[in-house]
C-alpha cells in the first residue's frame, strides 16, 4: 500500500580570503578607459563622441532617477595592521552560555563579528554548530545590553564600583556573614580559579551552581553507583543499538552538537557503507530525536520508570509481561558492548537502573567512558533549594549573581524573590536586562562572549579557548576581572588564564609555553589526553532491587504534563533574539509562541480545537495545538517563553511555564501527573509555516527500509527510472564549461535541527518580519525544512526535507520575468538582479517549489522611499545593523529574493584560486547551510568534476530530484531516506 504523507491533520482530513584588486571599479573606471582611448587615437571621431556622450547621459539619468539614502563612513586615520578593508579575518573562539557548548570560528569584517562557523579542529563538536550558536552573534548587538555599571539604578563608574563593592563584601566577611556566588555550571578552569580566590578573600563565601536545564539525577545516580558524582562521556558513534527514554540527545540533552556528529556517523549509507545503527525512542511528546528514530514508542511520563525497570529485568532473565520490552532487550543483548541506553529522567532511581542496564550490556569502556567526564550540567538542584531556605531565614547577607536569572526561571519565583529582597547586598554580572538584574543593588555588566577571553574544559582533557573578536562595545567589564579585582588581584583575565595554563595545563612543557599558547589561541582547541581516576567499581545491586519494586504497570489515567526545552529559545536566555523567535519549531512549525500540544483524542474529550485556550493548574492561558504523535493523555509545553523583562522580541511572547516545574527527591521535575486542565473562552492565533508551502500531494519525499535498500539500492526510488524515460524536450541541453554548481542533501543525515536556517539568515541578511507577517505567509527564510507525517496520526512516522531554490537548468521562473531580473549564469546558478526586479511576482507564481520570497515591506531600511519601513523587531537600528554581511545586498520593498548558493562565497574562492593560479579544489566552496550543519547532510560542489563529492552523491542510486517529472532540471539532489525498521 502506498504511503500517504501529510503536513497537518487538516491536510490528512482533506570563506576566509577575499579578492583584492588595485583596479578601479564602476563608472569611473569605464570613463577613464574611454578617456585614455581618446588620447591614444589620432583624433576624436563621431563613434567615440557618441559612446562617451551616451554613457555619460545614461549614467546621470540612472543616478538622478532614485535618490539613495545617505550612508556615512569614517575612514581609518591610522589603519590597524590586522585589518584590510573588505577582507574578513577569522578568530578561533568558543560559545558557552552555561548550557550549550560549541567550538567556533568568528568571521570578523572590518572589525565587526558578523558570522559564526564551526571549528573543524575540535574533537568534541567537529565543525558542527546549533541554531543558538549561529544566532549568538546577533546577541552581541542587542539593544538591551547594559551600557555601563549601575548602582541603585543610577549609572556609576567602574572606579566607584570598585570602591564601594569590596568594602561591603569585606564588612560582611568581617562580621561572619555569608556570601554566595550563584552561577551556572562553570567549565572554565581559570574562572573556577578566580572564584576560588574570591572565596579565599571573603571567608564564609559559598559557590552554588544553578542549572536551568538540570542533570541532577544523573549526577546522584553515578554517585550511588560509582562513588563519585559525574556525567560519563557518551559515544553514540560506537553504538549499533540505541535506546533512549525521553533523552532528546539530538536537540537539547547535554551535548547535542557533539552527539549529532557521533550519531549521524553511524547512519550514513553512501561511500560504500551498508550498515547503520538502530534507534528506539520512548517519549510522550514528539521531540527532534524521537522524530528521527527508527522506532518510536509513545508512553506516558509516569510510565518511564516502569519501562526502564522492565527492560532491566528482561536483560537479567526476569522478563515481565511486556513483549515489546522483551524484543528490545533481545536486540540490546545481541549488541553487547555496542549498545547505549540513555534517559532524561530526573528520578535518581530511574537513572540508577539505566546505569545497571549499561553495565549488564558491557557498555562501560565502549559507548560510555568513566575515565572521560562530560563537564556540563554539574549543578545539584537541592543546593539551590537550600539557598532559598537560607535566604528566607536571613542567613545570606550578600549574593553575587553570575549569568543566572532565577527571578524568571526558578519554579517557585515568589520564594526566590522574597529571599532576594531579604538579602542586603545583591550584585549581578548579567550583561543584559532581565528579571533578576532589575532587582540588584549593583549591576556590573559582563562582556559578551565575543568580547571576552576565556578557557573551557568541556570533557576531561578537551580544552578550548575564546578570544575577543571585537573590542567591548559598551562600558562593560569581564565578570572574572571584577572578581579578581575585588579579590585584590590586579591583572587582566587574559594574563590570568595564561598563568593558570602555564602552571596547570602546560606544566610539563613549561619551556615551550609561548609556542604552545600561541598555537592553542590560533587553533582554539587543545587535547591533553588526561584521564579521570578514582572511579570505584560499579554497584548494581540496589538498581536490581529497585527494578523489582518498580516493574508493575502504572495504572495512572490522569492527564499528565510534559515540559521541555525547544531548540530555538531554549531556557529563555536567548528569547530576545529575533532570529530564534522566528525559527519554526522542527515538529510543529510554530514560531513566536509556546503552546499546549495535545492529542486529537484528548482534544475531543475536552472539547478543544486548534488555537483554543486552556489553563494548566490555573496558569496560562496557553493556546492549544493538536499534535500528531502526542501521547493521548499528556500535554506538552515548551519552557523559555513569557519573559517580563528584556527586549522587544522577548517580553510578552508566549507564557512562562516555569511555575509548572516541580521539585521532588532533590531534583527539578519537568513531568507531573494529575494536572488540572480548564478550557477558557477565546482563541489565540499561532504563526505556523507548515501550511504555507503545500506541494499538492505529489511525490516529494522518498524513503525505504534498510532491508529494502540492501536488497535493491534503488528501493524507494524506483519511480525515478520511469520518470527519466518520459523526459522529453524541444530545447537543447544546456552545457556548462568549467563549473556547474550543484548541491546534494542526504535525507538520512538531516535531523531537522534548523542550524542551516539561522546560518543562512546570518550569511545572507535575511530579514526578520515578525509574527504578524508570518501569519500572512510572508516569512523570508531562504531555506525551509519541510516535514511530513505518514501513517496513523496517533503513532505517525515523520520525514523531513530541506528545500531551497533548486537552481533549475530549465528554470520556469526565468522565462516569465518581464524585466529579466532572474537569469541563469554560465555556472548553473539562478541569479537575481535586485535593482532590476519590479515585483510582478510572476517568477514566484511559476516556481513549483515555492522558494522565492517577496518583500511586502521594507524590512531592512534599504528602501529609498520614505514610509515603507516595517521593523517590528528593531532590526534596523544602528547597533543591530552591525551584524549585516557587507558582501550581500540588503533588499528593498517590492523585490523578490531567494537562495543564491551563497554566490559571494563562490566568488571569493574563485578569485582566491585565480590569484594563486590554481583550480578550485573540491570542498573549497562551502555554503553557509552546509558549513553550519552538525550532521554534514549538505554537500556542495562542481557537478562537472566527476570525482567531486556532490557528483558521487548524484550518481548514487538513492539520488533523486524533487518534481523531476516537470523536467526543470534542478541542481539540487536528494538521497532517499532509509530507516532501520527491520532487525
Amino acid at each position: 500500500m502506498e504511503k500517504k504523507y501529510y503536513k497537518s491533520l487538516e491536510e490528512l482530513r482533506i570563506a576566509p580570503e577575499q579578492f583584492q584588486s588595485g583596479e578601479m571599479l564602476g563608472d569611473k573606471k569605464s570613463l577613464l578607459q574611454m578617456e585614455q582611448e581618446l588620447k591614444q587615437s589620432s583624433g576624436p571621431n563621431r563613434r567615440d563622441f557618441l559612446k562617451l556622450f551616451g554613457f555619460t547621459v545614461a549614467s546621470a539619468a540612472v543616478a538622478a532617477s532614485c535618490e539613495q539614502p545617505v550612508r556615512k563612513a569614517i575612514p581609518f586615520l591610522i589603519q590597524p595592521e590586522e585589518i584590510t578593508p573588505g577582507k574578513a579575518n577569522y578568530y578561533a573562539s568558543t560559545f558557552y552560555d552555561g548550557n550549550d557548548y560549541c567550538s567556533i570560528l568568528v568571521k570578523v569584517r572590518d572589525g565587526r563579528p558578523i558570522k559564526i562557523e564551526g571549528n573543524t579542529l575540535s574533537t568534541v563538536t567537529g565543525g558542527g554548530t546549533s541554531a543558538r550558536t549561529q544566532a549568538s552573534v546577533l546577541d552581541l548587538y542587542d539593544n538591551t545590553r547594559y551600557k555601563a555599571p549601575l548602582a541603585q539604578g543610577q549609572e556609576y563608574s567602574w572606579e566607584q564600583i570598585d570602591n564601594e563593592v569590596p568594602k561591603k563584601l569585606s564588612d560582611i566577611a568581617a562580621r561572619g556573614g555569608k556570601i554566595v556566588v550563584l552561577s551556572p555550571t562553570l567549565i572554565s578552569p581559570s574562572t573556577k580559579a578566580a572564584v576560588d580566590l574570591f572565596i579565599n578573600r571573603y571567608p564564609g563565601t559559598e559557590h552554588i551552581k544553578y542549572d536551568t536545564t538540570s542533570a541532577s539525577a544523573i549526577l546522584r545516580a553515578n554517585e550511588v553507583s560509582f562513588g563519585r558524582s559525574f556525567i560519563p562521556a557518551y559515544q553514540f558513534d560506537r553504538a549499533e543499538v540505541i535506546v533512549s527514554f525521553d533523552a532528546d540527545f539530538l536537540g537539547t540533552w547535554l551535548s547535542p552538537v557533539e552527539f549529532t556528529k557521533q550519531y549521524i556517523s553511524k547512519r550514513k549509507l553512501h561511500e560504500g557503507n551498508k550498515t547503520m545503527s538502530r534507534h528506539i525512542h520512548f517519549e510522550s511528546g514528539m521531540s527532534l530525536t524521537g522524530s528521527n528514530a527508527d522506532k518510536r514508542v509513545v508512553i506516558k511520563p509516569s510510565q518511564q520508570k516502569t519501562y526502564v525497570a522492565q527492560l532491566l529485568l528482561a536483560l537479567t532473565g526476569n522478563a515481565q509481561d511486556n513483549p515489546e520490552i522483551e524484543k528490545i532487550a533481545g536486540e540490546l543483548s545481541s549488541a553487547k558492548g555496542k549498545s547505549l541506553v540513555v534517559s532524561n529522567s530526573q528520578d535518581t532511581e530511574t537513572q540508577m537502573m539505566i546505569i545497571a542496564i549499561n553495565e549488564i550490556l558491557s557498555n562501560y569502556g565502549s559507548t560510555l567512558l568513566t575515565d572521560v567526564h562530560l563537564k556540563l550540567k554539574q549543578a545539584d538542584d537541592s543546593a539551590m533549594a537550600r539557598l532559598i531556605d537560607e535566604m528566607a531565614q536571613g542567613k545570606i547577607e550578600g549574593i553575587v549573581l553570575y549569568d543566572v536569572n532565577p527571578s524568571y526561571d526558578y519554579p517557585d519565583r515568589e520564594a526566590w524573590i522574597n529571599g532576594l529582597q531579604k538579602t542586603p547586598l545583591k550584585i549581578t554580572f548579567n550583561s543584559s536586562k532581565n528579571e533578576t538584574s532589575e532587582m540588584a543593588d549593583y549591576v556590573c555588566p559582563d562582556h559578551h562572549y565575543l568580547e571576552s577571553w576565556n578557557d573551557y574544559e568541556v570533557k576531561t582533557g578537551h580544552y578550548s579557548l575564546s578570544q575577543p573578536a571585537i573590542r567591548h562595545i559598551f562600558n562593560t567589564r569581564q565578570a572574572q576581572e571584577s572578581l579578581l579585582k575585588w579579590s585584590g588581584v590586579d591583572t587582566d583575565f587574559r594574563n590570568f588564564i595564561q598563568e593558570h595554563w602555564k602552571q596547570n595545563i602546560f606544566a610539563a612543557d613549561i619551556n615551550s609555553f609561548v609556542s604552545l599558547w600561541n598555537t592553542c589561541v590560533h587553533d582554539g582547541v587543545y587535547v591533553t589526553g588526561k584521564k579521570e581516576t578514582g572511579i570505584a567499581t560499579i554497584n548494581t545491586s540496589a538498581a536490581l532491587e529497585l527494578a523489582s519494586a518498580s516493574s508493575s504497570a502504572n495504572a495512572d489515567d490522569s492527564i499528565q504534563l510534559d515540559l521541555y526545552y525547544n531548540i530555538s529559545v531554549g531556557s529563555g536566555k536567548h528569547a530576545n533574539n529575533p532570529w530564534l523567535q522566528e525559527l519554526p519549531d522542527p515538529i510543529t512549525k510554530v514560531c513566536w509562541d509556546n503552546y499546549a500540544a495535545v492529542s486529537q483524542k484528548l482534544a475531543e474529550e475536552l472539547g478543544l480545537e486548534d488555537e483554543s485556550l486552556v489553563t494548566i493548574n490555573k496558569l496560562g492561558p496557553f493556546p492549544v495545538l493538536i499534535q500528531p504523535g502526542q501521547e493521548s493523555r499528556t500535554i506538552s509545553i515548551a519552557l523559555g517563553y513569557g519573559r517580563e523583562k528584556g527586549g522587544k522580541s522577548a517580553v510578552g511572547v508566549g507564557v512562562n511555564a516555569y511555575p509548572l516545574v516541580g521539585f521532588s527527591n532533590g531534583a527539578r521535575q519537568l513531568q507531573s501527573a494529575n494536572i488540572d486542565v480548564e478550557k477558557v473562552n477565546g482563541k489565540f492565533r499561532l504563526a505556523r509555516t507548515q501550511t504555507h508551502h503545500s506541494m499538492e500531494g505529489r511525490q516529494i519525499v522518498r524513503e525505504t527500509t534498510l532491508a529494502g535498500y540492501l536488497e535493491n539500492p534503488k528501493s524507494g526510488n524506483e519511480v525515478r527510472d520511469e520518470i527519466k524515460k518520459h523526459l522529453k524536450t524541444i530545447y537543447p541541453k544546456k552545457e556548462y564549461a568549467g563549473l556547474h554548481w550543484g548541491m546534494a542533501i542526504d535525507l538520512n543525515s538531516c535531523i531537522g535541527c534548523n542550524a542551516c536556517v539561522v546560518a543562512c539568515s546570518a550569511e545572507n541578511n535575511v530579514p526578520v518580519v515578525g509574527k504578524e507577517q508570518v501569519l500572512m505567509a510572508r516569512e523570508m527564510h531562504w531555506i525551509r525544512i519541510d516535514r511530513y507525517y505518514t501513517g496513523d496520526p496517533e503513532h505517525p512516522e515523520l520525514v523531513r526535507q530541506p528545500v531551497m531554490c533548486q537552481h533549475c537548468d530549465n528554470a520556469p521562473c526565468e522565462n516569465v520575468c518581464p524585466v529579466a531580473a532572474t537569469t541563469h549564469s554560465d555556472e548553473g546558478i539562478n541569479q537575481m538582479a535586485y535593482n532590476r526586479c519590479i515585483g510582478t511576482r510572476y517568477c514566484n507564481n511559476n516556481c513549483p517549489y515555492k522558494v522565492r520570497r517577496f518583500n511586502f515591506f521594507d524590512y531592512t531600511n534599504a528602501d529609498a522611499i520614505k514610509g515603507n519601513l516595517y521593523d517590528h523587531e528593531e532590526m534596523t537600528v544602528d547597533l543591530r545593523r552591525l551584524v549585516l554581511n557587507p558582501d550581500v545586498t540588503t533588499r528593498a520593498k517590492g523585490v523578490i529574493e531567494k537562495c543564491s548558493f551563497c554566490i559571494q562565497r563562490i566568488q571569493d574562492k574563485k578569485l582566491t584560486a585565480k590569484i594563486e593560479n590554481r583550480q578550485l579544489a573540491d570542498g573549497e566552496v562551502v555554503t553557509a547551510c552546509a558549513q553550519a550543519c552538525p550532521a554534514q547532510a549538505i554537500v556542495f560542489g562542481n557537478l562537472n568534476d566527476k570525482e567531486s563529492r556532490v557528483s558521487k552523491m548524484f550518481a548514487d542510486e538513492r539520488n533523486y530530484h524533487v518534481l523531476e517529472e516537470l523536467h526543470v532540471l534542478p541542481s539540487v539532489g536528494y538521497l532517499t531516506k532509509v530507516k532501520n525498521t527491520n532487525v
